[in-house]
């Protein structure tokens, strides 16, 4: 298992200096996607998150009262994801999955200051991506897919996101909008459903 990030408090910000940010523990993982989708919404061959709870995700500074917005997307679950922007310069700060919706953030790695610190976990999707990205010196995971969660996070990080999928199950199930797993695949209450 690698180290998720340096142990520092980093801090990041929008192109025009509106939003600012720090992070108040280090990320759970860090993922370098090589996917289509992110592709195509990073505009670049691949796109760098670092996954930590919303909770440990402070905005330090607004200018102006300027606030960040969220923007629904497409991903490929269907469910979307909320990318959140700065309204100025619309840079992508970080975004928020349907899995754990917004108690988990994506940081978009470039927003940080010291990004050239921080290094991926693994890199994921590796079957799509560019054919010029030579991954064979990483000295990480290298996935055509996905992983085995236990192969990458460390077991702090496997400990506090368990507490917040514990919270997001305590919100699903409040709203009445728990989800069966049947072969590996989530239904909503009211979708038909294979027999067990």
């Amino acid at each position: 298992m690698s180290q998720s990030a340096p142990q520092k408090i980093l801090t990041g910000h929008c192109s025009c200096g509106a939003i600012s940010y720090r992070l108040l523990a280090s990320f759970l993982v860090i993922h370098c996607c090589h996917c289509t989708w992110c592709q195509a919404q990073s505009g670049s061959a691949f796109a760098l998150n670092g996954m930590i709870e919303r909770s440990k995700l402070e905005v330090t500074s607004t200018a102006d009262g300027v606030s960040p917005i969220a923007i629904d997307t497409p991903a490929p679950s269907g469910k979307g994801q909320k990318i959140v922007r700065c309204p100025r310069c619309y840079v992508a700060l970080w975004s928020h999955y349907y899995g754990l919706g917004e108690l988990m953030a994506f940081i978009k790695v470039g927003t940080l200051v010291s990004a050239s610190e921080v290094r991926p976990s693994a890199h994921i999707h590796t079957g799509t991506k560019m054919p010029w990205v030579d991954l064979s010196g990483e000295k990480v995971p290298v996935c055509e897919e996905y992983y085995e969660d236990k192969d990458v996070w460390t077991e702090e990080a496997l400990e506090r996101r368990e507490v917040l999928r514990e919270v997001r199950r305590k919100i699903k199930k409040e709203e009445g909008t728990e989800q069966k797993r049947v072969w590996g695949l989530w239904f909503p209450p009211g979708d038909k459903q294979p027999e067990s």
